[in-house]
């Protein structure tokens, strides 16, 4: 029995290949900012504009501009122009799982 006790031998083990452990490595880095953190959390409870987020989070609509352009490169949300504005949510489904798991991880843990 391996150290893990699933009786499987290290052989046998699925382990990740280093390109999508590096993919999975930056999802997390993005989330490793207090600020976008809780950008996402107002994301999930539905879409928002730039003056919006910034007010809810209590940062710059600079500051909020440059946490959304990072975490838009990682497709952790998308943009929709109306008009002069731009709102923004959470990019899927995956998303708001992922944010709620860590939340009831740190929450319950």
């Amino acid at each position: 029995m391996d150290h893990a006790g699933s009786g499987k031998a290290h052989a046998d083990v699925d382990v990740l290949d280093e390109e999508t452990a590096a993919r999975l490595a930056e999802l997390f880095s993005a989330l490793s900012d207090s600020s976008r953190v809780r950008i996402l959390s107002a994301l999930a409870q539905g879409e928002m504009h730039v003056g919006a987020l910034a007010h809810v989070v209590g940062i710059s609509e600079s500051a909020v501009s440059h946490h959304l352009r990072g975490l838009r490169q990682m497709r952790l949300v998308r943009a929709r122009k109306e008009g002069r504005f731009v709102f923004y949510s959470l990019d899927d489904d995956h998303i708001a799982d992922l944010f709620r798991c860590g939340l009831d991880h740190v929450r319950h843990g």
